[in-house]
């Protein structure tokens, strides 16, 4: 006799629920993480995605080969959809490696940098200029046109320590290179460089989008931390000479093109208009593989459904594997998902995106909840992930490529993955983000953490 609903009970002073088709939540998060760690295939499908296609900028080859070989990907594994959804994504291309150089006197020190994506070239000669050395964004303001005319603005605000979450410093560091450049060139400067963003002290230059606004656009380029800090340090000295710095880059936008979303699915046995969504993105910046960002996000959604699968595991609501394109330098691929799934009148109850990296589960984090709804999710829930060690749940940011659904579905709960935080960025946009910096053991526990809640969302909702 199957269950019509919900039994709950308590065993050794745990509670748990008894879903529809007889089996414990708990028992049933154990075969998923067995599945996972047994039978596990988001790590080699994660290598060939790195070292088959590798980098995959949006516009660039490398993202399309990765739009083919992910459907096939998702064919292959019998899902009961499996398509692309049409998107237009910006095209940028950085061009022939960039220059850097300090000036010190007759010392010229060339340093390791990397333009910042949407960044706009230097002249075909590259620029020399002096150096100023600021540590916000406000100091601009402060300065003033006289001092910042003519000049390079060099960004020199290092990451805030004090937070235990490394992306919490991260987004307090981020304006120096989000906003920046645009900023500085209303001021009149010639060129903007920007320390990297990581608290690693290394000569892996890390790149990221800019974005002028309407400002006028100069030239934008990242340093080392090394670099970051030889530079510094030479400004403070105040010798005879002023410090400057030659900079050339190559990069150019060119027309925005084609791209896709590719979505895989599984139908619901109940709810045949009600969904539950989980994503990373497929596209990555150009220096190196994206690994961790975002191919192991990608490779971990997929992994949900071929589990589920593997399991026999039938959902009641319909269950989906996003793609998303664009996340880099633009967010198109998670504005037109929003679009499209209310263009068909789709009732999405949550999202969930994993784009913090491959790294050990930690838990998950829900926007915009009240204490009440993480006071009820941590008494239904967190004693089921205890054991796996990823039994976090708290208040914090879903995602940017599903955050366009909060204005689409304002109803929908937004979640993201939250792996441990501590080594993400010093790899992130980096030379350094390949697959061999990817543990399997830790790629494949998130994994299967993802799955748990998204088994436990499809059976008992979110309505607590």
């Amino acid at each position: 006799m199957k269950l019509k609903a919900t039994v709950l009970f308590l065993v050794a002073g745990v509670g748990l629920s008894i879903s529809a088709n007889g089996q414990t939540d708990s028992v049933m998060m154990r075969k998923i993480f067995d599945e996972a760690l047994v039978n596990g295939q988001c790590y080699e499908n994660l290598r060939y995605l790195c070292k088959k296609i590798g980098s995959r900028l949006s516009g660039s080859t490398g993202a399309q080969k990765s739009v083919e070989w992910s459907k096939k990907l998702m064919d292959g594994y019998g899902f009961d959809r499996v398509y692309l959804q049409e998107v237009m994504v910006p095209h940028w291309e950085r061009g022939a490696k960039e220059q850097g150089i300090i000036i010190s006197g007759n010392t010229r020190t060339p340093v390791a940098l990397a333009s910042l994506g949407m960044s706009v070239a230097t002249p075909k000669a590259g620029i020399t200029a002096e150096v100023v050395e600021l540590q916000s964004v406000q100091e601009l303001q402060t300065l003033g046109e006289a001092k910042i005319k003519g000049k390079i603005v060099f960004f020199n605000r290092p990451f805030d320590e004090r937070f235990i979450e490394a992306g919490s410093a991260y987004g307090t560091a981020g304006d120096q290179r989000n906003v920046g450049p645009g900023m500085a060139a209303k001021y009149g400067a010639v060129a903007v460089i920007v320390r990297s963003l990581t608290s690693a002290l290394d000569n892996y230059p890390h790149t990221g989008g800019t974005n002028y606004g309407t400002n006028p656009k100069i030239a934008a380029a990242a340093l080392s931390t090394v670099a970051a800090n030889k530079l510094s340090s030479l400004l403070k000295q105040k010798g005879s000479s002023p410090v400057k710095f030659f900079l050339k880059t190559n990069c150019q936008m060119l027309p925005d093109v084609l791209s896709y979303n590719v979505i895989g699915e599984i139908k619901g046995t109940e709810n045949n208009n009600k969904y539950i969504s989980v994503g990373g993105h497929l596209d990555s910046w150009d220096l190196a593989e994206g690994a961790h960002d975002d191919g192991t996000g990608v490779m971990q959604s997929v992994e949900v459904l071929r589990i589920f699968k593997a399991l026999g595991y039938k959902p009641k609501n319909n269950v989906r594997a996003v793609f998303f394109m664009n996340e880099e330098n633009g967010h198109k691929g998670g504005i037109k998902y929003a679009e499209q799934a209310l263009k068909d009148k789709e009732e999405h109850i949550a999202a969930i995106e994993t784009d913090e990296g491959g790294f050990t589960p930690r838990g998950f984090s829900f926007e915009r909840a009240t204490p009440a709804f993480l006071n009820a999710v941590n008494q239904q829930w967190k004693k089921l992930f205890e054991p796996y060690e990823a039994d976090r749940m708290v208040a914090g940011g879903g995602g940017t490529d599903i955050g366009p659904l909060r204005e689409t579905h304002p109803n929908i709960a937004l979640i993201g993955f939250r792996p441990d935080s501590q080594r993400y960025f010093d790899i992130h946009h980096t030379p350094n983000d390949v697959f061999e910096n990817v543990n399997k053991r830790e790629l494949e526990l998130g994994a299967a953490s993802i799955a748990s809640l998204i088994y436990l969302i499809d059976q008992h909702g979110l309505n607590f």
